[in-house]
């Protein structure tokens, strides 16, 4: 099955089946936890798609391929890597705030309310009017019409939405739209001359002495990528770019709303700095390490960006040769384009939640989520591989280009993979063996102590992968380059 849903994933790449049999897939396929969804199959092919746009690279720069691995399980594990951290010998909670959750509304339907970031919390909360504890939301939102709540809370720059089947979102026109459209688009935006892959591995090898570093050289070494993104699928495709030797600056501000165990779990590898993109002086900074760049990497709704000078095409006039990285919600087309949204959301919205109960019923009643994050990573994922085949063309051809992705076309793309029979996915364990959880994690030594982490699932046999750097509290360098 993972050799299937590769084989979706070669036109991006104009890779052949010569390509694609560089890859061995290891390890038992799906089920591996309970979900009807093939999610180690979704994780493993679009990190072998990573493995497979990093070896073009390295052909690009030495005239070798590599063969590539990736385990099944591994890459199941890696869809839920922020579950999987320590601090020294204490754990790093992942739990999602009490209110968070889909609750029974007037009309016999379900609403999801998303509560994880504060401001989303407050938004959800000044519409129902109600405190914050699960049974004062659960009478709140059991006033209401789903879809009026939906569309209320929207307005409150809240983000949730109404639980729909597979069928009903089939006849929603935001489902047409993103239907029309590829999984990934790789759009040439301006003309400038081919660029060279730069030479030199800048981070060293100090994180042990691997294949490639006595040449100086990884796959994205010299690389450098500004990433504005947040949550998990942004920063996790920067976190990719990072394994194979880009420098990478990870760019926040004090007053945005962040959770701890999401930045120790995708910042390996990377630069953390403060800007305030309200302030003339720090979007001027951001531009400034964006001219000296090749990829830079956003996860605003379409336009947001532009009245800040940051669109793609203002970019490319500023950086001819810049690869600029664009993730949305829901797609730049259709009525929905400009909705905020979430993994969750969109399983909620698209009839991935309510067929995860009618094949797993839960622990208490109503539509649950998938027991991973796949849509988060698997786009982080797709992301860097877009991201690394951009590079590659403009080594070649020159040019800027758009990588262009939205969460809905990956959860799309994952429901087109198809389910496993619904008694092999309620009878698969929960969680993976603690034997298991010890030989994927490694330990890095981190300003807040020593991290106990996922390490890389990808296996290269030129270039292992790894982060030259630990993950580091969010601002902790200056926003300028080594």
């Amino acid at each position: 099955m993972p050799v299937e849903a590769l084989k979706s994933l070669l036109p991006y790449g104009g890779w052949t089946a010569d390509h694609a049999a560089t890859v061995t897939f290891t390890g038992q396929g799906d089920p591996v936890l309970p979900t009807p969804f093939r999610i180690a199959t979704a994780g493993a092919a679009t990190l072998a798609a990573t493995g497979l746009a990093a070896s073009d690279l390295w052909e690009t720069r030495t005239g070798r391929r590599q063969t590539i691995g990736v385990d099944l399980r591994q890459a199941a594990a890696s869809l839920r890597s922020g579950h999987y951290l320590k601090i020294g010998d204490g754990e790093l909670s992942a739990a999602r705030n009490s209110i968070m959750g889909t609750y029974p509304t007037k009309d016999g339907r379900w609403s999801y309310v998303h509560a994880n970031f504060p401001n989303h919390r407050a938004a959800a909360l000044k519409v129902l009017g109600c405190a914050e504890t699960p049974e004062a939301v659960a009478k709140a939102v059991l006033t209401w019409n789903a879809l009026d709540l939906e569309e209320a809370i929207l307005e409150a720059k809240g983000a949730g939405g109404m639980v729909r089947s597979a069928a009903e979102w089939a006849q929603h026109p935001q489902s047409a739209a993103i239907a029309a459209l590829p999984l990934m688009e790789i759009i040439r935006i301006g003309d400038s001359d081919p660029e060279p892959l730069p030479p030199g591995d800048h981070q060293g090898g100090h994180q042990g002495d691997h294949q490639g570093d006595r040449q100086g050289d990884r796959p994205l070494s010299g690389i450098r990528v500004v990433d504005i993104t947040r949550v998990l699928a942004g920063p996790t495709c920067a976190r990719t770019l990072a394994e194979h030797g880009a420098e990478v600056m990870k760019i926040t501000a004090p007053h945005l709303p962040n959770l701890g165990y999401q930045e120790a779990d995708t910042g390996h590898g990377k630069l953390s700095a403060h800007l305030d993109l309200r302030k003339a002086e720090d979007l001027a900074t951001l531009k400034t390490l964006i001219k000296d760049a090749d990829v830079f990497s956003q996860g605003y709704r379409p336009g947001t960006l532009a009245s800040r000078g940051l669109s793609p095409e203002e970019l490319a006039k500023l950086r001819p040769g810049l690869v600029y990285v664009s993730l949305c919600a829901f797609s730049h087309a259709g009525p929905w384009a400009s909705r905020r949204g979430f993994d969750t959301v969109v399983q909620t919205v698209s009839g991935m939640t309510l067929r995860q109960t009618e094949v797993v019923p839960g622990k208490k009643p109503g539509p649950a989520f998938y027991p991973v994050s796949a849509i988060d990573y698997c786009t982080g994922y797709l992301m860097a591989t877009g991201a690394m085949l951009a590079l590659n063309r403009r080594a070649q051809q020159g040019g800027s280009w758009l990588v262009r992705i939205s969460l809905a076309q990956v959860g799309k793309w994952i429901v087109d993979l198809g389910e496993v029979p619904g008694d092999a996915a309620r009878a698969a364990p929960a969680e993976f063996t603690p034997e298991e959880i010890k030989s994927w994690s490694m330990v890095s030594d981190t300003p807040q102590g020593k991290l106990t982490h996922l390490a890389p699932v990808l296996k290269l046999s030129e270039t292992k992968p790894y982060w030259a750097r630990p993950s580091v509290p969010l601002g902790y360098h200056p926003a300028a380059w080594p």
